[in-house]
């Protein structure tokens, strides 16, 4: 009995919150028809994207070799990070026991490129072709030293499991665009490098005390996008119809009794799948897509599973209105052989994220869809393990990484933020993880200190207590 008053609890406060007439499950009704009450109250003028495609490179790219310039390096090759520099920032267990730790420029040469004169690496040079369009923001930084607290909190705010992740809260706060299709849908790839790949858990896309409807959907890599969303052999549409909608009854006849929204969230997952069966296979299905769609974002396109098809596929969704599209590509965690591990990456990124771009600016998507570039934190200036003339490798470096981010009010041909000659410390307009999701959330219309969700006497939010929008790198 205490379980449901708590949970109505949360739902009569949601909608004091959002100012709503009606019954609260009547809110929660809502958002299973396409609209949900923080949607009308946050459609404003600041509102600049509809949608989000967040491209996250999983083990942690590193900006010394892709977009964060330092001739510093290579003047000093070999020598000694200076204690100064590093100033006593702790180490992981892979490096703590080095008795050296000498400076290791990029083995990948860097030039500037476009009118912004933006430096890229020529391990990237498709995404040097987007210098004018993107805005690249050198001084991230994160609390979280190893992979799965920094991705947790990339994608939840906080390094404990247990909260929900930003997709969630988009979709929490916004609902969805797109009745056939989920508010949030994730998609995984696996990279080319021959190094480690980290682990992703259901907790990056998972929805935890919010409505289970707003959760990520994953989508398969081959085959059915989705398990089991197929009807049944021997059964025809009509049955599957009159089953649904005899469950559905019994559901409510439940939550007359128990005010519960996961209730509601059931109904409206059963209706959504349903709905899908005739949206995702046609979603899925490429063969529409003309020659220059294949020359534009690489041969991969066409095998499922991949970066490449995966970044088709978002473009595909942003088409069909979808809320919040996750990439997840993982490989990225090139703690030795960095020259080898990081151009096999880059080989399965580099053409299909220029080409997203590209391709959503041409067909007029690019305005009202924000793309975000990125891993959980940066990489050391100094080598872990053996240096030599053409091998090197880096370990985990919270204190500063590079992000860049395109469309969705974004200003375009900017850089923001700045590292020490060193690469190793930020020294001007630094950019914490939530204030990061703070301005991601201020593109769509939402005031992140809003949005939030009380929970066993709590109210939650992404940024917890912090974040503010980087205001600077926005259209004014």
């Amino acid at each position: 009995m205490q379980q449901s008053h708590r949970q109505l609890a949360n739902l009569l406060s949601r909608r004091i919150f959002f100012g709503q007439a009606g019954s609260a499950l009547g809110a929660a009704a809502l958002l299973s028809l396409g609209e949900s009450p923080l949607q009308a109250a946050t459609r404003q003028a600041t509102a600049k994207a509809k949608r989000v495609i967040y491209l996250c490179q999983s083990g942690a790219p590193s900006q010394h070799d892709l977009f964060d310039y330092k001739p510093m390096l290579s003047e000093r090759q070999g020598e000694e990070l200076p204690d100064s520099i590093r100033d006593g920032q702790r180490l992981t267990g892979m490096t703590a026991d080095q008795t050296s730790f000498p400076l290791t420029p990029s083995i990948f040469p860097f030039a500037q490129h476009g009118q912004s004169g933006a430096w890229f690496s020529s391990a990237v040079p498709h995404m040097a072709k987007l210098a004018d369009d993107i805005c690249i923001v050198h001084s991230m930084h994160t609390e979280a030293i190893n992979h799965d607290p920094a991705m947790t909190l990339l994608q939840t705010g906080t390094q404990q499991p247990g909260r929900p992740s930003l997709g969630a809260w988009v979709s929490y706060g916004l609902g969805s665009e797109n009745a056939d299709l989920p508010a949030f849908v994730v998609l995984i790839s696996r990279g080319s490098s021959l190094g480690n790949q980290q682990p992703l858990a259901d907790k990056l896309w998972g929805s935890a005390f919010l409505p289970a409807e707003h959760q990520g959907v994953k989508f398969r890599g081959g085959g059915d996008p989705i398990l089991y969303l197929g009807d049944p052999a021997g059964v025809s549409r009509q049955s599957r119809r009159e089953m649904i909608a005899a469950v559905a009854q019994l559901n409510r006849l439940e939550a007359r009794s128990i005010p519960d929204p996961e209730i509601e969230a059931r109904i409206a997952q059963y209706e959504l799948a349903y709905r899908m069966q005739s949206s995702a296979p046609e979603l899925v299905d490429f063969r529409d897509e003309p020659e220059a769609t294949f020359a534009l974002y690489g041969e991969q396109a066409r095998q499922p599973g991949t970066f490449a098809a995966n970044c088709l596929l978002a473009r595909r969704l942003a088409e069909r209105d979808v809320r919040f599209i996750q990439l997840y590509h993982r490989g990225w965690d090139q703690h030795l052989h960095l020259p080898r591990d990081l151009a096999r990456q880059c080989g399965d990124v580099d053409k299909a994220s220029a080409a997203l771009v590209t391709d959503l600016k041409n067909r007029g998507l690019l305005e009202d869809t924000l793309v975000v570039w990125g891993g959980e934190f940066g990489r050391t200036a100094y080598c872990q393990g053996e240096l030599t003339a053409d091998d090197y490798g880096r370990d985990h470096h919270p204190r500063c990484f590079t992000i860049w981010m395109a469309g969705g009010g974004v200003r375009p041909g900017i850089q923001y933020g700045k590292t020490d000659e060193f690469g190793y410390n930020v020294v001007e307009n630094p950019v914490h993880i939530h204030d990061l999701n703070a301005t991601i959330l201020h593109q769509l219309g939402v005031n992140h200190l809003d949005l939030t969700y009380r929970y066993q006497g709590r109210d939650f939010r992404l940024t917890d207590i912090a974040g503010n929008v980087v205001s600077e790198v926005l259209k004014s």
